[in-house]
């Protein structure tokens, strides 16, 4: 049965080491999320309304790159183990686990180039935070032909970001209770 549903699917999931060193554990915050400033049109806010909740899968050369939890969120922080459960204030996306998974506050439409800008890491056609050589996107699985900065974080989304080799991407992803 469980064969049948994967193969249905598009296969079990490919294990892909996590990166080591510092090129591959990212900080959460730029200076202007540190000091709670503007970043672009988004402002930190004392509102914790999560509308909807996307994925995203970093993976350079081969390796997981992992989104930190705290990106969008200023401190001070509160955590719990790797969760971070409080900040000072939340910018309208942010990242409470180092999962991938990006909240969403309701009533904004932001993209993964919002999510970078506030990680303040760059991604272009040709950079992917430290890393640098083509990038290659893909949402549900499939190929995204435009600009990576445009793809929009959409309620469940499942995006795939990669340079420096193939990682087969996840057509979707299981998102469980909130926290």
């Amino acid at each position: 049965m469980v064969a049948a549903l994967l193969a249905a699917l598009g296969g079990a999931p490919v294990p892909t080491p996590i990166g080591v060193g510092p090129r591959y554990r990212l900080p959460a915050a730029p200076p202007r999320v540190l000091r709670a400033a503007p970043v672009g049109r988004l402002r930190c806010a004392s509102t914790a309304a999560v509308g909807a909740r996307a994925h995203v899968e970093l993976f350079a050369n081969r390796r997981v790159l992992l989104l930190p939890a705290g990106i969008g969120m200023a401190p001070p922080l509160v955590r719990e183990g790797a969760y971070v459960v409080r900040a000072r204030c939340s910018y309208a996306l942010r990242t409470t686990a180092p999962t991938g998974v990006i909240e969403v506050a309701p009533g904004v439409a932001p993209t993964v180039g919002d999510l970078f800008r506030l990680w303040g890491q760059p991604l272009t056609r040709f950079r992917l935070a430290g890393f640098r050589g083509p990038v290659q996107a893909y949402v549900a699985g499939r190929r995204w032909r435009g600009d990576v900065r445009a793809i929009p974080l959409r309620r469940h989304a499942q995006i795939v970001l990669e340079i420096g080799g193939y990682v087969r991407p996840h057509a979707f992803f299981l998102f469980g209770r909130t926290r």
